[in-house]
């Protein structure tokens, strides 16, 4: 949403890996980047930690990577603004990611 400035709604999730668990009574705390954005569609990496409340000790439980379309008006999918990478983090992120997409794509021909 931040980065279409539009409502979105989740396309699919290609992989989510579970680390550790989630104990009972710890803070959990989710960290998305933005990794790849096409035509109307957005790829985001998201790391899920918890943090426990009374140490304060942050353990990495999992990783997923999830994509989501935005909507214009209508409910249809709409165009979004491009992706400029620019650390050689983001660059990074934005080739894996289009190799990815790219890889699916040719799966559904």
């Amino acid at each position: 949403v931040r980065h279409s400035r539009k409502p979105v709604v989740t396309a699919s999730m290609e992989r989510v890996d579970f680390h550790s668990p989630i104990r009972i009574g710890h803070i959990v705390h989710l960290k998305g980047a933005l990794h790849y954005v096409g035509r109307t569609s957005m790829q985001v990496g998201v790391e899920v930690y918890s943090e426990d409340p009374m140490t304060g000790n942050r353990t990495h439980t999992s990783s997923a990577l999830v994509t989501y379309v935005a909507l214009g008006t209508l409910g249809r999918p709409s165009v979004v603004p491009r992706l400029n990478p620019e650390t050689e983090e983001e660059k990074r992120f934005y080739r894996e990611a289009e190799k990815r997409r790219n890889r699916l794509l040719e799966l559904k021909k």
